[in-house]
């Protein structure tokens, strides 16, 4: 290293981010030192302050020693925190780095916090608003029962929120405030009830309600090419025409209303839950018409209390309405709409399944197994272009007495067409 330009050095040396390194290069050399200014990215690790280099800093405040360190920098574009620190610690480093900063990442601590300390004159949270030209906020166990005090983050694209109790007001004030979001994920939030989200450069959203499921949610964002949608019973989203990845789940609740307009860019569709209404499932497969990956994992319907079984599913209008469909993975309920008597009458010799190339199954209950082992054989023969079939037997009640058989058959059927079949 000493035989090499300084302009090498400070460029080696500027890749550093982790605080621990960094105070560790200062007391190598002088020249090392004076390369420190050069870094863009800053990361505070939880126990940064348990190693003996930060311990021996002058300074025994944590914030005042990330203070020095971020003051040391000339440009600083990213500052990472997940060690814990205050809201006056806070807002002094970003006064120093707010106009080169773009990249903020804080864990926040204050989930559990129901007001502000008596010393400090700003929340944790109002503070992050001295970084206007942020372009990513990420924030970890955030308490956000009331509107955050930031004027508008005009460059803002990326805003992730992991683990916050908000209010459904809080919510929509905070993302008034960032009008032009490419991407956005809420995850683990609990407070919500009605939440409508309107953003207009939005590609990316990603959102995950913790509580009982019964949440309601509307979106209109015309941009939008990704949207996972967890824990909410009531959904309406408009403005679907860019809609390529879509999925919907409620481990809590019960899914009762979806409204959506066509999906005719939709490529991946995965719907998954308890219990979802049949009305909304026929309309969500009605809707994805132009599907490419179709999973899912549903395990009733039914309107009210009761869980039911799938009504039966034409195998050969399913696929026709489905032309598009490569890959297919279905569980149990799915599986037995699709294998009632029925489904498999009268087919015309010209159907076939185009573009299926994988299909997995998973079977749960050796009843109607001869219907099922039809099902099976006829993927094989209508699906020319099929290259791969998983059968997942799972939880499957050995007490049944044709259980045995109908592992059998699914063991010969999986020796005739060993090249494409595999159990799992």
């Amino acid at each position: 290293m000493e035989s090499l330009p300084d302009a090498i050095v400070q460029y080696i040396l500027s890749h550093l981010n982790n605080a621990k390194d960094v105070t560790s290069c200062i007391s190598v050399s002088k020249r090392w030192k004076e390369s420190m200014p050069f870094i863009r990215s800053l990361y505070f690790p939880r126990n940064v302050f348990d190693t003996s280099s930060m311990r021996d800093c002058d300074d025994t405040n944590p914030d005042e020693i990330i203070l020095k360190i971020v003051m040391m920098v000339v440009q600083l574009e990213e500052l990472v925190v997940y060690c814990p620190f205050s809201s006056s610690g806070l807002a002094a480093w970003l006064n120093v780095a707010n106009k080169s900063l773009r990249h903020l990442e804080l864990r926040m601590d204050s989930i559990s916090e129901h007001q502000i300390s008596p010393e400090a004159s700003m929340s944790k949270l109002d503070c992050i608003g001295i970084a206007k030209n942020l372009e990513s906020l990420r924030l970890w166990g955030v308490m956000m029962t009331q509107s955050p005090k930031w004027e508008t983050f005009h460059y803002l694209r990326n805003l992730e929120i992991v683990g916050a109790r908000m209010e459904d007001h809080t919510l929509v004030d905070a993302l008034q405030l960032c009008p032009n979001l490419n991407r956005l994920l809420l995850l683990g939030c609990e407070g919500i009830r009605s939440v409508s989200i309107n953003m207009k450069e939005l590609e990316e959203c990603k959102l995950d309600f913790y509580g009982a499921g019964n949440n309601s949610l509307t979106i209109s964002c015309p941009k939008l090419i990704s949207l996972e949608i967890q824990g909410c019973g009531w959904m309406r989203v408009r403005d679907t025409q860019c809609l390529r990845n879509l999925s919907i789940s409620n481990s809590g609740g019960k899914v009762y209303l979806v409204d959506f307009s066509k999906l005719v860019a939709l490529e991946t569709l995965s719907l998954r839950g308890v219990q979802w209404c049949w009305d909304a499932i026929s309309k969500m497969l009605q809707w994805a018409s132009e599907v490419k990956y179709l999973y899912m994992k549903v395990e009733f319907t039914g309107d009210f209390e009761n869980l039911l079984p799938f009504p039966e599913i034409d195998f050969v209008e399913f696929f026709n309405a489905h032309p598009k469909l490569q890959k297919f993975d279905i569980h149990g309920a799915m599986f037995a709409a699709l294998c009632q008597k029925n489904s498999l009458k009268n087919v015309d010799s010209k159907f076939s399944i185009p573009c299926l190339e994988e299909i997995v199954l998973t079977v749960r209950s050796p009843l109607n197994a001869e219907q099922k082992m039809s099902t099976l054989e006829s993927f094989v023969k209508y699906a020319r272009n099929l290259k791969k079939m998983v059968i997942k037997i799972l939880q499957m009640k050995s007490s049944h007495s044709s259980t045995d058989d109908f592992f059998e058959d699914i063991c010969r059927f999986k020796y005739m067409n060993r090249k494409i079949v595999r159990i799992e």
